[in-house]
């Protein structure tokens, strides 16, 4: 069978079609927290770095080193190292393009046809998408309490076809921050059975904590187990400029290069050159962009009050997302798209983010409002508050419930 058909279209690509042909009052615009991408340009200093680099670096416009550019994996080895108390050598750095092609590669060097990954549920469905073209199965580990994995669950789901643990950092789609001692957990049980733990960081620079989010990088011989991804995308807002980092062994990397060389070739010039500028002279632009997010996260735990009141559940908020379970007895999916006509808003339904037959996605949204100011989230909130007769409205046919 074709590998693109072994798995679903798109989850975002799905979403944005179901706002087709709609026309929204101007009093009453769309909010759209469908997807975790910032909307908003790089900063201008940014902007002109790459503009300065195409006008004048030759190398800007060439083939570089598939691993990346030198003084890139320099910076992210000394930042990195700075970060987690740790040493890490720019040897053990790769450039991607994007993070998801970090996971990508990261799959590609560890996986073969029938082998297994374990990931948690709600999962980030492009690691599922990307299993399933390739073949290997992704075991679900459905998270419980607070949204976080079980160990031990997993130790029970570990086969001698499982070649890697998949975590995700703050979580997509859930937000919640994984604590230290849990992905310490999870790094014993990958050790024990000889296979590798990945830890997705996309949204570390968005982290509550201010220190260390884990201590993974404090063991010596970190890199015999831990793979850790990282992007650049959403601490620069580089979204479409596709850069992002691998942190492993040099043995890794050396397999991982096969992969780059013939996908990409190498990381895009320019991209390497801005996620450069901005390690160098954005701390403290960063520092600020992490505090208005921590504060929409305040906003949306603040202001949920509204929403419980009509029967939501608030499951997790951190990053970019607040996890909500809705009251509603239609399908995630139909009342996603019922929201759209009903009440002007693009989320995306849990559903899309585990199993078909796991009966708690269709009880769930994802709101991703890392583009919805304090303003915005209580007019979010407004909507969804008057979901019910709004869909009896929209459809005066149907029960509303």
């Amino acid at each position: 069978m074709i590998r693109t058909a072994q798995t679903f279209a798109s989850p975002v690509v799905q979403a944005k079609g179901w706002i087709n042909g709609i026309s929204f009052p101007p009093d009453r615009p769309l909010i759209d927290v469908s997807q975790a991408a910032p909307v908003d340009l790089p900063p201008e200093g940014l902007r002109q770095a790459i503009a300065d680099a195409a006008l004048n670096d030759p190398g800007a416009h060439l083939y570089g080193p598939v691993l990346g550019l030198p003084e890139l994996r320099h910076e992210v080895a000394t930042r990195f190292s700075a970060s987690y108390g740790s040493d890490i050598s720019a040897g053990q750095v790769c450039i991607t393009s994007g993070c998801n092609h970090a996971f990508c590669a990261a799959m590609m060097s560890l996986t073969g046809e029938g082998d297994e990954v374990i990931l948690p549920t709600p999962w980030y469905f492009n690691h599922k998408m990307w299993l399933d073209m390739t073949g290997v199965k992704a075991v679900p580990l459905p998270a419980g309490a607070g949204m976080l994995p079980d160990p031990d669950q997993a130790k029970a789901l570990i086969t001698d076809r499982t070649r890697a643990i998949v975590l995700v950092t703050p979580n997509n789609p859930c937000g919640a921050e994984y604590p230290a001692g849990l992905i310490a957990s999870f790094r014993d049980i990958a050790r024990a059975a000889g296979i590798a733990l990945v830890v997705d960081e996309t949204y570390r620079d968005f982290h509550s904590v201010s220190g260390a989010p884990h201590d993974l990088f404090t063991d010596p011989d970190w890199d015999d187990t831990l793979i850790q991804l990282y992007s650049f995308s959403k601490a620069y807002r580089l979204t479409g400029h596709r850069v992002g980092a691998m942190v492993a062994s040099p043995a890794r990397l050396k397999q991982v290069e096969k992969f780059i060389d013939t996908v990409t070739i190498c990381p895009n010039q320019l991209a390497q050159r801005a996620a450069l500028w901005g390690m160098r002279n954005l701390d403290q632009w960063l520092a600020g962009e992490r505090d208005e997010i921590l504060d929409r996260r305040a906003a949306i735990a603040e202001g949920f009050p509204v929403l419980a009141d009509k029967g939501w559940k608030l499951l997790g908020a951190g990053a970019y997302f607040a996890y909500l379970e809705h009251p509603f007895e239609r399908p995630s999916v139909q009342l996603a798209q019922d929201m759209v006509g009903a009440v002007g808003v693009l989320a995306l339904p849990g559903a899309m983010f585990m199993p078909e037959d796991y009966p708690a996605g269709q009880r769930q949204l994802r709101i991703a409002f890392a583009n919805v100011d304090r303003d915005g989230i209580a007019q979010l909130y407004d909507r969804l508050a008057g979901l019910r007769p709004a869909l009896s409205a929209l459809v005066p046919n149907r029960v509303s419930s």
